[in-house]
């Protein structure tokens, strides 16, 4: 008997295709919107983008029931825009970073907060917090052949029908190109990655049985359910 398990690539839907993105890494940024910054007890600074990342197979897809982690009784939302990488590059310019787009989605970067307030308060890393599994719900990908791309729009989120989240694209501190060129320098991208970009003011703790709905003008909805 093989103990050894051959390893299954996490795949998103991509809007009026019957292929599949086939997800290589997932990227995130943190603190890109003032507001947010703030209700975490931060003044915003224009300093250098703050990036951690989450495991491909914490993605969950639309429509999904994700479980109440354990370790955590502060789980947190954030809605957010999510750029497709459809090229490589290494240390492009943002007047070129338009060009290794594929598309957009809709995701969601859960959080365990209180694990989040123990790493920072102690100088540890966000690993425990951020990728947990099933922390990383997203909708269908849009091609930006499709629906172009987005420099500024409503982005917003629900809980049980109350709106809890409501910002605009355009409030972010760092642009999707800025945040390319920087995570660029960083890091080769390749067809396959994903980038979360932060999220507007508005977060706050769900519990079980907790409907979210979120959204982002002219790309989609996302809708998950904790079980």
């Amino acid at each position: 008997m093989s103990y050894l398990n051959q390893p299954v690539t996490p795949a998103v839907k991509i809007a009026g295709r019957q292929e599949k993105f086939a997800v290589r890494r997932v990227y995130c940024v943190g603190w890109n919107y003032e507001e947010h910054i703030r209700e975490m007890g931060q003044e915003p600074e224009r300093e250098p983008p703050v990036f951690f990342m989450k495991p491909p197979d914490a993605l969950v897809p639309n429509g999904g029931l994700i479980p109440y982690p354990t370790a955590t009784q502060n789980l947190h939302y954030e809605v957010e825009l999510v750029v497709a990488i459809g090229r490589s590059a290494k240390d492009i310019a943002t007047s070129a970073a338009k060009e290794i787009i594929y598309g957009y989605a809709v995701g969601l970067d859960m959080t365990r907060r209180d694990l989040q307030a123990h790493a920072k308060k102690n100088g540890q890393p966000w690993a425990l917090a951020k990728g947990f599994d099933h922390s990383a719900p997203i909708s269908t990908i849009h091609p930006a052949c499709d629906i172009g791309h987005p420099l500024s729009g409503s982005i917003w989120l629900e809980v049980n029908g109350k709106r809890r989240q409501d910002g605009d694209l355009s409030r972010m501190i760092w642009s999707v190109p800025e945040i390319i060129q920087h995570l660029s320098g960083y890091f080769e991208l390749f067809p396959g990655d994903l980038i979360f970009t932060g999220t507007p003011a508005g977060v706050s703790a769900v519990v079980q049985g907790d409907q979210l709905r979120g959204g982002i003008e002219m790309i989609d909805t996302l809708e998950i359910t904790l079980g």
